[in-house]
């Protein structure tokens, strides 16, 4: 980019990716910024192309990957588009094309998140930098309360986690751990949309519009309609505010998470889990050493309805025959313990 000063909204867009890299590395840093060609990612790769000219480090070194999911019409088109215009930023690029369960049970977002991540995690990288913004953010929370998601759904999207370099799809750990890991950050959540919009046309940059942003299928689609509407009936900030609930109910989350996990640590769970050890707990702690005493034996997700069917083993004792739980499994209570059995 030629070296010429910015506009607010470029400035406040190359602040929030410095922040995002943290301080002075340690060792080299290789850090990919995920780009779909659209403002917010294209904004969030321009800032780092930004830096890396105007604040080189010797010890990062930055490149792009765009992840075709196949699940459009030409989508192999756009990707080169894009590939070309982060090559024109200065930035190595390369598209990577995944395969999308369009039949998931989760649904075809969850399932396209799930390949793009995999992707992302591929490979030599350090750091992979996100391009979600507040409004997504604010879209996130709103989507949980509409669908009665507790603590932790409410707590929205994290600015920064760690994964094994193996890839996604475990429990996350706490930001900064050294070896191993891939860090993630969302350096852009503090920042609306318009701002990265802004940002694109102050750098001419050609931002791509993806058409399934606008397909009322999706629920995020309904939610990002919703938003303006809450902003006309109950006044301005909406998304500031709800933005704001998920920070605050991140804290929470994150302890109340903590302290389950110590209380489970104290328990035997060789032969299963300790109902009088579960059940002389507060509510609110029950059901998150539950969900944690199965995620370490790969069961990764439970609805409320099925935490609430383990709980009842607890709780509710009536000799039932067992909770049944996602691909195939039950938990049944035997000698004052709880045991998964495939």
């Amino acid at each position: 980019m030629a070296r010429r000063a910015l506009s607010p909204a470029a400035l406040a867009v190359v602040q929030a990716v410095r922040a995002g890299l943290g301080g002075e590395p340690t060792r080299v840093q290789r850090v990919r910024v995920a780009c779909s060609g659209g403002a917010d990612s294209l904004a969030l790769a321009a800032g780092l192309a930004w830096l890396d000219s105007h604040e080189p480090d010797p010890l990062r070194q930055s490149s792009a990957m765009v992840v075709d999911h196949g699940l459009q019409a030409g989508s192999a088109e756009v990707a080169l588009r894009v590939v070309e215009s982060l090559r024109k930023l200065g930035l190595p690029a390369e598209v990577v094309r995944v395969i999308v369960d369009a039949t998931s049970p989760d649904g075809v977002e969850s399932a396209a998140r799930d390949a793009r991540y995999a992707a992302l995690a591929r490979g030599d990288v350090d750091v992979v930098l996100l391009g979600h913004t507040m409004d997504d953010q604010a879209e996130t929370v709103l989507l949980g309360l509409a669908r009665g998601s507790g603590t932790r759904s409410l707590a929205g999207m994290p600015a920064n986690w760690v994964t094994p370099h193996d890839g996604c799809g475990v429990e996350f750990v706490p930001f900064g751990q050294n070896g191993g890991v891939i860090q993630w950050s969302r350096p852009l959540l503090g920042l609306r949309r318009a701002t990265t919009q802004q940002a694109c046309a102050d750098w001419n940059l050609q931002a791509w519009n993806d058409p399934m942003n606008d397909d009322p299928h999706f629920s995020r689609v309904r939610a990002r309609r919703l938003l303006p509407i809450l902003e006309r009936e109950l006044g301005p900030g909406i998304v500031e505010s709800l933005s704001r609930t998920a920070a605050l109910t991140r804290d929470d989350a994150d302890f109340l998470d903590w302290y389950s996990n110590r209380r489970l640590q104290m328990i035997d769970v060789s032969d299963g889990l300790a109902v009088e050890g579960v059940a002389n707990e507060k509510p609110a702690i029950r059901g998150r050493m539950v969900r944690a005493w199965l995620q370490a034996q790969g069961v990764e997700w439970l609805s409320f309805e099925r935490t609430g069917a383990v709980l009842a083993l607890v709780e509710d004792w009536r000799g039932q025959a067992g909770a049944e739980l996602p691909g195939g499994r039950r938990v049944v209570r035997r000698g004052g313990r709880l045991v998964l059995q495939s």
